[in-house]
């Protein structure tokens, strides 16, 4: 009698390298600004999908994350013709000019000081600013800045944010009202 046997053995090894987890936050605003003539007649409505400074980006970290010493006073403005870019700053920004008071259009008062409301699902937006016209002209877009004055062509403050409307520059006149309400998004 002859007996016969088998043996054997396996096994296995799966490896993964290199594998991460990655988060990535996108802070962005929008304008919704709307047109009334002088007598609170519809006129148009656009959206502004805004720029986000480098020096914007860099006040909300350092506010926030950082906690450097932090101050509230945003200001609300509206921009000429001219393209935004990340690098410009409330002192200089060569590729527009805030309209208001030496650029047309001009409107009442002071550059507006909306309150933003508390943040739900990421998003936080402020009450609603009106640009009562007082002249003809172009409008392109807003912007806005914190810790600046509310003077109109003030250069304090930090530029956090400006955009153009997304129909194109709109010309306004004597007794428009411009209605803008921005919204804040971090994502």
């Amino acid at each position: 009698m002859k007996e016969i046997a088998s043996a054997s053995d396996s096994c296995s090894a799966f490896l993964t390298r290199n594998a991460s987890q990655s988060e990535q936050i996108k802070v962005a605003g929008l304008f919704y600004v709307t047109c009334r003539d002088q007598n609170g007649f519809f006129k148009w409505r656009d959206i502004i999908e805004n720029l986000v400074t480098t020096l914007g980006k860099n006040d909300l970290l350092d506010k926030y994350l950082n906690g450097a010493a932090y101050t509230q006073t945003f200001r609300m403005g509206l921009k000429g013709v001219g393209a935004a870019a990340a690098g410009d700053t409330q002192a200089a920004h060569a590729g527009w000019l805030e309209v208001g008071l030496a650029n047309a259009p001009t409107y009442t008062g002071n550059r507006k000081s909306p309150t933003m409301g508390a943040a739900a699902a990421g998003v936080s937006t402020s009450n609603a600013q009106v640009f009562a016209i007082t002249s003809a002209g172009t409008v392109a877009g807003c912007f806005t800045n914190n810790g600046g004055s509310a003077t109109i062509d003030d250069a304090t403050g930090i530029l956090i944010s400006a955009g153009d409307f997304t129909g194109g520059n709109k010309v306004v006149a004597n007794g428009d009202s411009l209605t803008v309400t921005y919204s804040l998004t971090i994502a």
